[in-house]
């Protein structure tokens, strides 16, 4: 008993110490730690959008402070309709972390389980798997995305779906092939010797030892998620009007772009640093796990 306890404890305190060993590395990275900073911020105007400004003024329509230049009232101007486009900046930006947050937590899930239970039955199980990802594969993610929004609607919820269903394959082979490697461990064997379910074996031992680099990936993936989400709201296939969406207020403001180019200018610089963030936070990530990086 008193020996297990002393176990319990040593693997709390070796996991917490990986933890911070990590931490340190990302630390020491500037340009990490400059991504995470922007995220940072672009995080907590998200959360505090309404406090900071209503949701009314994004969508309240006044024809009288149409397309005014950014001023003390308005800091980033108006746009056609005379919507504050400071407070549909902010809104649009719970819209575009969220569906980068949620389509890749579920894209990570299933393709997660599809890759793990590929890899760890093999067979005819992996066969049928891994050709419906080459089925999938074969069409690029956009065209695969914009072909569901076009069977099922423009909305936020399709939209989801959609860029869920086209990021599914990646994650499935990237999962594959890590745990093709983690599987023929000894701990998995022993496991196995102990009459462990599958499911068990695959949720508690498998996965937990194949996330490096599928957190790595999961990061990056929301960057191109944003974009994807950003460019299908903008082609009228995502987000609709009056709903502030960055890509859709690009779509909007195209006519403007040589009167009124901060009605481009604000919404794109918010796409352009929100993805590069997550790309140098995924960056410092890879890094920071790459035991082949360590100093």
């Amino acid at each position: 008993m008193y020996t297990d306890s002393v176990d319990i404890i040593d693997h709390k305190v070796k996991k917490k110490s990986k933890l911070a060993e990590v931490w340190l590395r990302i630390k020491k990275n500037k340009t990490a730690m400059a991504g995470l900073t922007v995220l940072l911020i672009f995080t907590l105007l998200a959360i505090f959008a309404e406090v900071i400004s209503p949701y009314e003024r994004a969508i309240t329509i006044n024809a009288r402070e149409r397309l005014k230049a950014p001023n003390s009232e308005n800091y980033f101007g108006t746009d056609a309709f005379g919507r504050d486009l400071f407070t549909r900046v902010l809104h649009g930006s719970r819209v575009s972390l969220t569906i980068g947050l949620f389509t890749t937590f579920f894209s990570v899930i299933v393709g997660g389980l599809l890759g793990a239970t590929a890899a760890y039955y093999g067979g005819k199980l992996d066969n049928i798997i891994m050709r419906l990802m080459d089925v999938l594969t074969c069409i690029p993610g956009i065209l695969l995305a914009l072909a569901i929004i076009a069977a099922l609607g423009p909305d936020l919820r399709n939209l989801l779906i959609a860029i869920t269903i086209a990021s599914v394959p990646g994650f499935t082979r990237l999962t594959r092939s890590v745990i093709l490697t983690v599987a023929e461990q000894d701990f998995i064997e022993a496991a196995k010797s102990y009459c462990t379910r599958d499911f068990r074996i695959i949720v508690k031992y498998i996965l937990p030892n194949a996330m490096g680099p599928i957190i790595v990936q999961a990061t990056m993936s929301i960057a191109g998620t944003i974009l994807a989400a950003a460019g299908l709201s903008y082609i009228g296939m995502g987000i609709q009007p009056p709903n502030p969406e960055w890509g859709a207020m690009l779509s909007e403001a195209q006519v403007f772009m040589r009167t009124a180019p901060y009605l481009l200018f604000f919404p794109g610089a918010c796409i352009l640093f929100s993805a590069l963030s997550f790309n140098l936070v995924g960056d410092g990530l890879r890094d920071a796990l790459d035991p082949k990086l360590r100093d």
